[in-house]
């Protein structure tokens, strides 16, 4: 496992795809977004992760062994902060997990194809810092976030769901759940509840 970058310094953004991606944020990708309405969302689909952008808290809850009948959940604090590429199509965040004895960063880079209409969302950290997996393809409907994906487990393809719900001003959950059985039954294996600051 490689060494795990000191909590109070940035992600460095080696992998060239990322610090070519972080060169081109513009200067104003900082601010945070206004609310967007439900209406607005379902208009223009490629403005739906608007309300992301920003600074966020972040209390996370993981369950400790998945797919495995467990309800054996830890939970631990983190920071999220938001930016956005490509004039609103595409944005990454930057999150610190203080898992205990297992801190580290990750970053998710998430892109609105306007041929499908959909966003795909993918997911790299310092645990296996030149390893970014296949993206979870979903979109908004209703003022919720659908995404779905396949992942590994103990040498096992399994379907993965990514949801965005009670989307507000000031706070948003996503929680992700596997399902071993071709998406019939699903298991929640981590929540994040994010709470807005600055």
């Amino acid at each position: 496992m490689p060494d795990l970058h000191d909590p109070s310094r940035r992600l460095l953004l080696r992998a060239p795809l990322l610090a070519a991606v972080a060169a081109a944020l513009p200067a104003a990708a900082t601010a945070a977004a206004p609310a967007v309405s439900d209406s607005a969302r379902g208009a223009d689909p490629a403005r739906a992760f608007d309300f992301f952008l920003g600074t966020w808290q972040v209390r996370y809850r993981r369950l400790r062994e998945r797919l495995m009948d467990s309800r054996d959940w830890e939970e631990f604090d983190g920071r999220c902060q938001t930016q956005s590429l490509f004039g609103g199509l595409a944005q990454f965040d930057e999150s610190v997990v203080n898992r205990p004895g297992l801190p580290y960063r990750g970053l998710a880079l998430r892109s609105f194809d306007p041929a499908t209409r959909s966003w795909a969302d993918w997911w790299l950290d310092t645990r296996n810092p030149q390893r970014i997996g296949p993206p979870m393809i979903g979109g908004f409907a209703d003022g919720e976030g659908r995404f779905f994906g396949e992942s590994q487990l103990r040498g096992a393809t399994v379907k993965v769901r990514g949801l965005w719900t009670g989307i507000g001003a000031d706070r948003v959950q996503w929680e992700q759940a596997y399902s071993a059985d071709g998406g019939a039954s699903w298991e929640t294996n981590w929540v994040s509840r994010y709470r807005r600051v600055g």
